[in-house]
């Protein structure tokens, strides 16, 4: 059924009121139904015929419906679809702004959160960086660098161009452009991490870096994150690109303990960074990111191949070309020349230990000067070490140490270890061995002191004290020696007597007067060298034998510098003064001599050169020395294990034979010299003697060097021996041809215009002992020519009888049969080889022996 409501028909419809038109019907009765068309009206229209003029209706007839245009009108559901996509896109925007707008009051707050945790921004500084010790060689050349850095700092201005464009290429290449922080940086890294899902590399700019190191901890935090970017932004605004370019530099970490490009380039190429060449520059770039890892002496392959990168980078910025970055390329196949830290870092470490007594807290830069000769130093590092690679594997010894100086105590050359990178503890200064039988001479020189001479005689053969019984290293007994023999063979047995009868605290009193510093224990061991010290104070306690007799301070600092050239400190010539008597320095060295010429020194050797010295060898030869000199130098040489295991070594094998090697070389081009005080040349020697005429005890003086008797008479006037001058053929005072100085300036005594040496109280003072004449020392009478005790020649049986055939007091002994006291002949004066020592030894097992003596005062010997 087709309904059509007219609008008359609605309920509730009002009639229409009178003059007003009646509404359109909204359909005819005959009307078509037409959708309407896409902007048309949305309401409803009525079509019907309308009726002519005239009829009921009234109007005009309608007008004909209009054809929808084709192609022109959409279907509604296509509008609508379109029109919720564009509202799509309209909330995306809408909510993407909304979501950057509180992104960046969240950024706001999380900077402003942290930012107020850093320091007021006016009290901001660059910090100081911490003070280098720049250690030069005293020809001028840098042995190292010392301080928390290991290197100076370096203007930008000093490098060549490629260093700084070297790191911006490989580090931050928008450098020059950005304020600070590289937004295009960070977002690069932040697509690169999401494809890879995970952090790829850091987005760091190198002022970043500068703030870092200047001024925050290492954590990765977001907190230090952000003060890093806020510092960085500040950097940039107080400073010019190339300033903050030079302050990372010099203060960022290449690895191996370096900081700073100048510590870099000594550390991994032993040259300065004003010196680097292009190859040299982009490793040093290429190890940055990870220093650890691509160091160039523990990971050199890695090296090179950050290497090729850093070089692609300079010239894909254009601060090289590609060919200059190919032949500045290592080959692959090629290793990396590095700079080996050699022996003279054991200098630089020993310099470094002692700035703080020499000048104080070190604020700045300072210039130390040394006494090192480099060319020395490099051939003592080149013998100890070739010597320890050829002979360590057949002795079973690894480490090796040497120590060499002026006889003034400057030092000229150290070495602390056969491989300073391996291992840094320096055996020359702070390790503490025992010396053996170098502490030897120290013994001997108490006992010269005490009134004994080279010529007296001792009793080589076991015996005890105190539970304690020594033995010699060969464990063979040579029975009546000279003390001259006795330290020149090593025999225990003799050093161990002195060191009891002149007490071990005389002993301790003589090392310390001669240079020993370490703490020493009072026992009759020390007499063995059991007591342990340090190469270093072991070589100079040997100096005063060489020079004369002064004591020396071991030194290797000579100046001190600012690095504005203020001098902080300099060295001074002031030292101990005289340690040893001149008399007993001849004595000393007269024994020292003979220990390399016939004893177990005798393995030492240097060509037309007077020298001296001893060798030691410690318990199961875990420490083998040999300290010797000459008129110019003292050199220490220590061989062992650093696990104080045993060796095959002694003194007089490998050890002489280094230091006969390094003072070869030492001494080319030195003018010759015998060693001050190195003879008895020139003394007198007082022996007693019978007179054939009268048959009376006399008193002959024979030179000590030859033997031979010397005419001599006695001033009148004043008493003093006189003797002929072989020169003039006139009467001189005897002192006058000992060759030593007529007073001691330590002495207080002063010479007179009659040519004798008189003391405050007048008394006539001995030139060469500089006590007064006749004086007793321990209980001896003192000759008053020589200043050498006289040998008692009575044993409270009465005087001393001489023997007819030698002319020599005959010695006081106990019959073993009958248990009398019986003279019998002495022993001659002249030093003689025992024939025991080197071959096999002779067992000496009778109850009793002649006694000498050391028998005298030590008792039969046998306990």
């Amino acid at each position: 059924m087709d309904f059509r409501i007219s609008a008359d028909d609605r309920v509730g419809n009002q009639p229409a009121r009178p003059g007003k038109k009646p509404a359109k019907a909204r359909r005819g009765g005959n009307a078509e139904r037409v959708e309407p068309a896409m902007g048309s009206s949305m309401g409803f229209s009525v079509a019907g015929e309308r009726n002519p003029p005239g009829g009921a209706g009234g109007g005009k007839p309608p007008k004909a419906p209009k054809t929808p245009r084709r192609g022109k009108a959409e279907p509604a559901k296509s509008r609508k679809r379109r029109s919720r996509s564009g509202g799509f896109l309209m909330g995306l925007l809408w909510w993407a702004f909304v979501a950057c707008l509180w992104g960046g009051i969240a950024v706001i707050g999380v900077i402003v959160y942290f930012g107020a945790q850093l320091p007021s921004a006016n009290s901001w500084a660059i910090p100081e960086r911490p003070p280098n010790i720049r250690i030069l060689a005293a020809d001028g050349s840098l042995i190292s660098n010392r301080g928390q850095t290991g290197g100076e700092a370096v203007t930008y201005r000093e490098l060549p161009y490629y260093v700084p464009a070297a790191v911006i290429a490989s580090e931050d290449r928008r450098f020059m452009s950005h304020f600070g922080v590289d937004p295009i940086g960070l977002l690069a890294v932040a697509v690169e991490s999401i494809q890879a899902r995970g952090v790829t590399r850091g987005a760091s700019t190198i002022t970043q870096q500068v703030a870092k190191n200047l001024f925050l901890t290492p954590d990765q935090t977001l907190g230090r994150k952000v003060q890093e970017a806020i510092l960085a932004v500040w950097l940039e605004q107080n400073y010019t690109k190339e300033e903050i370019l030079e302050l990372y530099l010099n203060r960022v970490h290449f690895g191996s303990g370096t900081t700073g490009i100048e510590a870099a380039a000594q550390t991994y190429f032993g040259i300065s960074a004003r010196n680097l060449s292009l190859g040299q520059a982009a490793m040093l770039a290429g190890i940055l990111p990870a220093p650890a890892a691509y160091n160039p002496k523990t990971h050199p392959q890695r090296a090179i191949e950050r290497q090729r990168l850093a070089l692609a980078a300079m010239a894909r910025e254009g601060y090289i070309t590609q060919e200059e970055a190919a032949a500045a390329q290592i080959d692959p196949d090629q290793s990396v020349r590095t700079r080996v830290a050699g022996s003279e870092s054991y200098v630089a470490d020993w310099v470094e230990s002692l700035m703080t007594a020499y000048i104080g807290e070190i604020e700045s830069d300072v210039v130390v000067q040394t006494t090192i000769d480099f060319k020395m130093q490099k051939d003592a590092e080149f013998i100890v070490k070739e010597m320890v690679a050829s002979e360590g594997p057949k002795r079973g010894f690894n480490q090796g140490a040497l120590v060499a100086m002026d006889v003034d105590g400057k030092v000229r050359a150290m070495v602390g270890g056969v491989d300073y990178q391996a291992s840094q503890y320096n055996r020359a200064v702070t390790a503490r061995r025992q010396p053996g039988s170098t502490f030897k001479p120290f013994v001997y020189m108490a006992a010269m002191e005490k009134g004994y001479t080279p010529d007296t005689l001792a009793e080589d053969a076991q015996f005890e004290y105190n539970g304690w019984s020594p033995r010699n290293a060969s464990g063979k007994y040579a029975g009546t020696v000279t003390l001259r023999q006795g330290l020149a063979y090593s025999l225990n047995t003799i050093a161990a007597r002195l060191a009891i009868d002149v007490t071990p605290e005389k002993v301790i009193e003589v090392a310390s007067r001669m240079g020993i510093s370490s703490q020493l224990t009072a026992v009759p061991s020390i007499a063995l060298g059991t007591q342990e010290v340090n190469l270093l104070e072991l070589t100079s306690a040997y100096a005063p034998f060489s020079n004369g007799g002064f004591g020396v301070i071991p030194n290797v600092i000579t100046r001190i510098e600012s690095k504005e050239g203020k001098v902080l400190y300099e060295a001074s010539d002031a030292g101990p003064g005289r340690v040893v008597a001149p008399n007993i320095l001849a004595e000393m060295n007269d024994m020292l001599e003979t220990a390399v010429e016939v004893g177990t020194g005798r393995g030492a050797n240097l060509g037309g050169w007077e020298f001296a010295g001893k060798t030691g060898t410690s318990q199961n030869a875990r420490d083998a020395l040999f300290v010797g000199y000459t008129a110019a130098m003292v050199t220490g040489v220590w061989l062992g294990n650093d696990n104080d295991t045993k060796t095959t070594l002694s003194g007089g094998n490998v050890p002489a034979a280094i230091w006969s090697e390094f003072m070869t070389k030492a001494h080319a081009g030195k003018t010759i010299a015998k060693i001050p005080g190195g003879s008895y040349g020139g003394q007198l020697v007082a022996q007693q003697g019978v007179d054939p005429v009268s048959g009376q005890m006399v008193t002959q003086y024979v030179d000590a060097d030859t033997g031979q008797p010397v005419e001599t008479a006695t001033d009148p006037t004043t008493g003093q021996l006189l003797r002929i001058d072989p020169t003039t053929g006139q009467y001189v005072p005897a002192s006058a041809l000992n060759g030593f100085e007529t007073a001691d300036p330590g002495l207080g005594v002063g010479l007179p215009e009659g040519g004798m040496l008189i003391d405050a109280n007048g008394n006539q003072i001995d030139p060469t002992t500089g006590l007064p004449v006749g004086q007793a020392i321990g209980g001896q009478a003192i000759d008053p020519v020589t200043g050498y005790p006289l040998q008692p020649q009575s044993n409270g049986v009465g005087e001393a009888p001489i023997d007819p055939e030698t002319g020599q007091p005959m010695v006081l002994v106990v019959d073993p049969a009958t248990g009398q006291p019986v003279w019998v002949p002495g022993a001659p004066t002249q030093m003689q080889p025992p024939a025991s020592i080197g071959q096999p030894q002779p067992s000496y097992q009778e109850p009793r022996r002649q006694r000498t003596l050391m028998d005298l005062i030590f008792g039969n010997g046998e306990n």
